[in-house]
């Protein structure tokens, strides 16, 4: 009897010789060939006859690449860059670190009032809200202040003044990228005043930015971590928080203001480490959200591999991965899928392109990372279900459908 593998690990045969009907035979293809042979069919897909695909799986347990199409071509990664970002926070910052946001003060209190300046001093933390600003207005009423004569003094000096990124469309809902945000707008300092006065503070004082001067004395200082962050910055994707983490990457290289260039430099140093030699990528920004962004399925796993087999990266970057069929940006896929729960990916999509790269728990135990990018896809729900099936082959190879 002759068998036929098109592709298939699992198939029912029925054969008829000299007239007599053979059972139906199961056939098993072994670990790793039935996962390469339904990847091998599914590219064959015609979508790729109009599109471009990049994708490389590599076997973590096994330190092996169990499949590779097109991994070394240059590719929009969209928001899969938030690995790149998160990574290179966590291998150059740790998860305690704090994201600042200072409320200082010069001069003297008389008879209830400040004669002097306070200076609001951003750090960009993303996360900070009408909360932590009802703390600066407590710890200026903890002064016995009832009057500012003086000067309220915005400092940005944390990162350049920039607020848009390089690449970025016109038309996009783009964040803002200043040092001084509450609740995610670029309305600080008017905010600030607002509830001074809301307090019973009079505000004789006029909003201005400006330097920090040496002699000047912290009253109230709120923060946030990077372990705190990252968590909604990868599971829903958000765009500020992206940029908060890659410009604290950037003040690392620096200790003048962060720019975009260093935070470039921070990830390409990680790179480094993470063994990324001789390959081709751009790095505009910190969110994906710039078109000028490249890089290659190849890179993407090398990152990947690095983040694993540094235990310290690998337990804070993992929780905050979308878990396929569950949370995050693919609580709504893969979840009638022997995937849902197998795989943790962080989901990338700018017009025309979709990409996933992560980690997936196969059926036979072994931990596997991978990144899939597609390029030129008109209707983006098609790289996602592509995506999706290639995700439920690592998770079961054996297995066929959904449940």
């Amino acid at each position: 009897m002759a068998f036929i593998f098109a592709g298939c690990s699992l198939l029912g045969l029925q054969a008829q010789t000299e007239g007599v009907l053979l059972d139906t035979v199961e056939v098993r293809l072994p670990w790793p060939q039935n996962l390469q042979a339904r990847l091998d069919t599914l590219t064959q897909d015609p979508l790729f006859e109009r599109s471009q695909l990049g994708l490389l799986v590599y076997d973590l347990t096994a330190d092996s690449v169990l499949y590779h199409h097109g991994e070394k071509q240059t590719l929009r990664p969209a928001s899969t860059m938030k690995l790149l970002t998160a990574i290179t926070a966590l291998d150059r910052l740790g998860a305690s670190y704090q994201f600042r946001t200072s409320l200082r003060y010069s001069g003297t209190v008389e008879d209830s009032v400040l004669v002097g300046d306070l200076f609001c001093v951003g750090g960009m933390d993303p996360m900070f809200d009408t909360i932590d600003m009802n703390a600066f207005v407590e710890s200026v009423l903890g002064l016995g202040v009832k009057t500012i004569r003086g000067r309220l003094v915005a400092v940005t000096s944390f990162k350049e003044e920039t607020l848009l990124g390089e690449g970025w469309c016109w038309d996009d809902d783009n964040p803002q990228l200043t040092p001084l945000l509450i609740s995610r707008k670029d309305e600080f300092m008017s905010r600030f005043v607002e509830m001074l006065r809301a307090a019973g503070i009079e505000v004789d004082a006029p909003c201005t930015t400006g330097d920090l001067p040496k002699e000047s004395l912290t009253i109230c200082t709120r923060s946030h971590t990077l372990r705190q962050i990252l968590l909604p910055m990868m599971k829903d994707s958000d765009n500020l928080y992206a940029e908060s983490v890659f410009f604290q990457a950037a003040s690392t290289i620096s200790s003048r203001s962060a720019t975009a260039a260093h935070g470039r430099q921070a990830v390409k140093e990680v790179l480094g480490k993470a063994g990324v030699k001789d390959i081709q990528y751009r790095i505009a920004d910190g969110s994906g959200l710039s078109l000028y962004n490249y890089v290659t399925p190849e890179l993407m796993v090398k990152l990947l591999i690095y983040a694993y087999r540094h235990r310290g990266i690998y337990m804070e970057l993992f929780p905050t991965l979308p878990v396929a069929g569950q949370d995050g940006t693919l609580k709504k896929r893969m979840v009638k899928s022997v995937a849902n729960g197998r795989v943790r990916a962080k989901t990338g999509t700018v017009t025309g392109v979709t990409t996933l790269a992560g980690y997936c728990t196969s059926s036979n135990g072994h931990i596997l990372t991978f990144s899939i990018m597609n390029q030129g896809v008109l209707k983006i729900a098609d790289g996602r279900n592509f995506q999706d099936q290639v995700c439920e082959i690592m998770s079961d190879p054996n297995r066929y459908g959904s449940d």
